[in-house]
């Protein structure tokens, strides 16, 4: 007889390990016994040589369905004589390693529940056990029991206490576990925050049918639902909301409702119908049955399917699409309290479906796109959220990264597993950076993390670096922006460089005191050098050029045609002059190689948009209008110092418009040529430096136009290349690079000169 003790670390609470140790215990004839506390799953075993090799070959290999087991270590101890095997009480402590799970699906065990009559959760709007429901959003603290939740308040009737205490059970610690004697209630109120009589399910079914629109709590925060087939009602949803022209989400009722929605492949079908149940955006069917306002200028459409029981309740009752997007208004963060969302959204909403089951932590809903099979995250938050993203290089000093402005994400990391944050949104405001600051709080009270070194970027004025610059008690590491896009892709596919790396984003500040923004850098994950870039050009008023993407034409044109600018639609003589004046005095005109400028200019230029209502619309609607059969591209020059000239591609677009040439033909052109220059840089760069693996990275590359002629031609050139997919390429991934690239200074022989006190 031998006896062992037993640490598993990794995914292992909250996702049915005990029972499923418990059975592997009956299996194998082992006693002893298993439990939860801070560190994971800790258990000690007794019994033959064979029966606890077999027993731990089971541990690591046969694990449940959302477990994810990171680490098995063993220690020989004395056997005692142990009979019997059990489960005991969990445990707390200081050192905090447990991973706390993602929100999870409706399992198809609770869904069949929900569907019988005879079943006492028949129509039970928060059924779920080990295998699925809430996890993340409703976790106060760890070790993962159910008084460190926001189920605290629930007391367990008879029935639930009895299965929640059956190890054979799946519901034997499920902590959300509940029924309707002792579970949340759900209601129905009025805009007024009245109650409505009946049945809230079928009201709220009822009064979307009739073109309504309905504030419902979901698991990480509101949504505002609205039919998605009635125009008048997403117009009406779109002026309150303030949201004029970003695209909505539609909610199917199943696989087959939302394949009459968009075209599907394998990759998006198994997205849709896993435990994470993102938005899949994929291309919209001409015949879709939605409003054509509900993703205006744009050919594909966001679709998710149910994921809580709520949602296939009504998504049931109601047998037809319906938009659910974000219950917030234009450019605050998603509302996940009661009071504030009554408070907030009772200008927008008809009425509100919700229950009493707290929100603890804000998550919106996860965005993703398919590219050649696999998934590309666009928005990694609920139902991805927290799982770690594991890195092959350990990180010497626990590290928190503060990530970019924009769709802000926030990491913390330690040994070799890294946690970027839920989606936070953009840093403008006191609600979003108050969500930011709760966030890192509770990420590293989750997971015991205490930074030692924080990562920031370089902008002076992002509030995520003033937040950094304000803490005195760490490390400070300042990480160029691009370095840390290209670095971050370089850590999803969990490779160390160097490689020549592809940034095109909007902006980002440069080691030069230029806004940069379509970079070639030598990099690695400790250092990059700037190889290359698009040709800079001012931005007439600054941000102004942002919202205003006519103002990057009359930039880009200024420089090609001088006072002989072409008459083309964008030309306005009334605005023209001042922007033109801007860009040559360089007032209030700074430089920038953006390479999400460049899309801008050439948007306006073709007459697709100058103006936007939302950060990306003018290069999305632009991407939208590709002809994918033309293969016609704008040449564009390559200086010696391998800077590619925009303005041939703006020119280009230019005389093709003044020809008549439809905007589609002009918005491949430009694709195709932009993607055709960028290939030769870096096989220019190839010659040079002998690297022969690209990375790609920065939110341009969310447009699969652009990625898919970049990929094919590098790839025909022989090049290995590199492209996100755990997480996003966009500023969403910013957080993870900074994190990885503070740990490989902090590695370098000289990293603490280098880190400044």
């Amino acid at each position: 007889m031998r006896r062992i003790r037993v640490r598993v670390q990794g995914l292992v609470q909250g996702v049915g390990f005990r029972p499923f140790v418990c059975g592997l215990a009956g299996e194998y004839g082992v006693a002893g016994f298993v439990g939860n506390d801070s560190g994971g799953v800790f258990i000690e075993a007794e019994g033959l040589r064979a029966a606890l090799d077999g027993f731990l070959a089971a541990l690591r290999h046969q694990a449940p369905p959302l477990a994810m087991v990171e680490r098995v270590t063993v220690e020989a101890a004395e056997p005692i004589g142990e009979a019997g095997f059990r489960i005991v009480r969990s445990e707390g402590g200081a050192a905090r390693q447990a991973l706390v799970a993602p929100d999870t699906a409706t399992c198809a065990d609770c869904l069949a529940e929900l569907a019988d009559p005879a079943c006492r959760r028949y129509r039970h709007p928060f059924t779920n056990c080990t295998n699925c429901g809430p996890r993340f959003t409703i976790v106060t603290g760890v070790p993962y029991d159910r008084h460190t939740t926001t189920m605290a308040g629930f007391a367990l009737c008879a029935a639930c206490e009895r299965e929640y205490h059956d190890p054979r059970d799946r519901r034997f610690h499920a902590q959300p576990v509940c029924c309707p004697a002792c579970g949340p209630a759900l209601r129905m109120l009025g805009a007024d925050g009245l109650p409505v009589p009946g049945d809230p399910i079928t009201t709220a079914a009822a009064w979307l049918r009739q073109g309504r629109i309905l504030a419902i709590k979901g698991l990480g925060g509101y949504h505002l639902g609205v039919l998605a087939g009635h125009a008048r009602a997403v117009a009406a949803l779109r002026a309150r909301k303030r949201r004029e022209d970003r695209p909505f989400a539609v909610m199917a009722p199943d696989l087959t409702a939302a394949g009459a929605l968009v075209h599907l492949e394998p990759e998006a079908e198994r997205l849709l119908t896993g435990v994470r149940r993102p938005i899949v955006l994929a291309p919209r069917r001409a015949d879709a049955p939605v409003a054509e306002a509900v993703a205006p200028g744009s050919r594909d459409l966001g679709v998710m399917l149910p994921y809580t029981p709520l949602h296939h309740l009504l998504a049931d009752r109601l047998a037809r699409p319906f938009v659910l997007t974000s219950g917030n208004l234009s450019d605050e963060p998603v509302v996940f309290e009661d009071g504030d969302a009554l408070r907030r959204l009772s200008a927008v909403a008809d009425g509100f479906l919700l229950h009493d089951r707290p929100i603890h932590v804000r998550a919106d809903d996860s965005l993703v796109r398919v590219f050649r099979g696999r998934e590309l995250p666009i928005r990694r938050s609920r139902g991805y959220v927290p799982a770690p993203v594991t890195v092959p290089w350990p990180f010497p000093r626990p590290v928190l990264a503060c990530g970019a402005e924009l769709k802000n994400t926030f990491c913390v990391a330690e040994g070799v597993q890294a946690f970027p944050s839920h989606h936070i949104g953009d840093l403008e405001n006191y609600e979003t950076l108050r969500s930011f600051t709760d966030g890192i709080d509770h990420f590293c009270r989750l997971f015991g993390v205490r930074p030692a070194v924080l990562a920031h970027d370089l902008h002076p004025e992002y509030l995520s670096t003033k937040y950094a610059l304000d803490r005195h008690d760490i490390d400070l590491v300042g990480v160029q922006h691009h370095h840390a896009h290209i670095a971050s892709c370089l850590a999803d596919n969990g490779y160390g460089g160097p490689v020549i790396g592809v940034a095109f984003d909007g902006l980002g500040y440069g080691e030069d005191g230029t806004l940069w923004g379509g970079e070639l850098l030598i990099a690695d994950l400790a250092g990059f050098h700037r190889a290359g870039h698009l040709e800079p050009v001012p931005m007439p008023g600054g941000t102004a050029a942002i919202r205003q993407p006519w103002r990057m034409a009359a930039a880009y044109l200024d420089r090609i045609y001088g006072d002989a600018v072409p008459e083309l639609p964008i030309v306005r003589r009334d605005r023209w002059a001042a922007a033109v004046a801007l860009a040559r005095t360089g007032v209030n005109s700074p430089l920038t190689s953006s390479a999400g400028r460049l899309f801008d200019a050439v948007s306006a230029v073709a007459g697709v948009r100058d103006v936007v209502s939302y950060e990306g619309q003018a290069a999305a609607e632009l991407e939208a209008r590709v002809d994918p059969a033309e293969p016609g591209a704008y040449p564009a020059r390559l200086s010696d110092g391998l800077v590619i000239m925009g303005s041939d591609l703006v020119r280009g677009a230019a005389e093709d418009v003044l020809s008549g040439v439809p905007v589609e033909r002009v918005a491949a052109r430009f694709h195709n040529g932009l993607a055709a220059a960028t290939v030769l840089a870096v096989r220019a760069l190839r010659e040079r430096t002998g690297l022969r693996t690209v990375a790609l990275s920065g939110g341009v590359f969310q447009n699969m136009v652009l990625l898919e002629r970049m990929v094919s031609g590098l790839e025909q050139d022989g090049m290995r290349v590199l492209v996100h997919s755990r997480v996003p390429p966009g500023d969403g991934g910013i957080s993870l690079g900074q994190a990885v690239v503070a740990a490989a200074r902090d590695r370098s022989a000289d990293a603490r000169q280098r880190i400044p006190d």
